[in-house]
């Protein structure tokens, strides 16, 4: 029973998946009917100016906001891991972890209200576009992160790193040459995971960019209000695509790091 509860499961995720990738292949102009192989949508796609600008934009933003979170995050993980009891330390984490729980329309309004305070005060932004969703997908992706490597850091025995100190290794020597690689899957997860995340978000960037800050969902979304096309069929086949590789990539590289 557990089996078949496990691919009633599995074919409830991905049976929607595999027919709009299906059905991207078809030459109809009605989303979900078949019209014969064809191409033709993929070329469509290809020619849209638009589109390609909006992807381009997504995976800027996206790898520049998990990088950031993935610095940010590993640096809050190791902290709540390893700093050990500090004044605040409740505070902190509570605080780090906040984007996890709350709402993604409250995370989208305060960091909206954050950024129109600051540009009163300071003048910075001139206006919202790339550079703020980067930071509000950075924000809340940061969090993620931190859970990973926090997790990582505290299923691992600090001996090896007292070890380094005994043998002489100054704390910065201890932290590269021990802890850090002992980290890196979990931050290069962590990383994919926030770079996902970032991908895929409508509601917080739909509070934080203006004009000249559409990404690829946003765009989608907005043309989804119209009407569904065969060319979202196709957009969604050469994500799929994408992040098929992207996981394979991961996959391969963590199992290096594991040999």
């Amino acid at each position: 029973m557990r089996r078949i509860g496990l691919w009633l499961g599995l074919a409830f995720l991905w049976l929607p998946v595999l027919l709009l990738a299906f059905y991207a292949f078809s030459d109809s102009r009605i989303p979900f009917q078949w019209g014969g192989f064809s191409l033709r949508w993929f070329t469509v796609l290809a020619e849209n100016e638009r589109m390609r600008e909006a992807a381009w934009l997504s995976l800027r933003v996206a790898a520049g906001a998990a990088t950031l979170a993935m610095l940010l995050g590993g640096a809050t993980g190791w902290v709540l891991a390893r700093r050990g009891p500090f004044a605040g330390r409740a505070l902190f984490g509570a605080l780090a972890g906040a984007p996890l729980v709350l709402p993604e329309v409250v995370t989208g309004l305060s960091l909206l209200l954050g950024f129109v305070l600051l540009q009163g005060w300071t003048g910075w932004p001139a206006e919202r576009g790339a550079t703020t969703v980067l930071l509000a997908h950075a924000t809340t992706g940061m969090a993620y992160v931190a859970v990973v490597v926090q997790a990582r850091l505290t299923g691992m025995d600090a001996a090896l790193e007292d070890a380094a100190l005994d043998l002489g290794a100054t704390p910065w020597v201890a932290f590269r040459t021990v802890t850090l690689p002992l980290m890196a899957p979990s931050m290069v997860a962590g990383w994919l995971l926030a770079f996902t995340l970032s991908l895929d978000d409508v509601v917080v960037a739909s509070f934080v960019s203006g004009p000249a800050g559409t990404t690829l969902p946003m765009l989608v979304f907005s043309m989804l209000r119209l009407g569904l096309t065969p060319e979202v069929n196709a957009l969604a086949v050469v994500i799929l695509g994408v992040a098929c590789v992207a996981v394979l990539g991961a996959w391969l590289a963590l199992r290096r790091t594991e040999l």
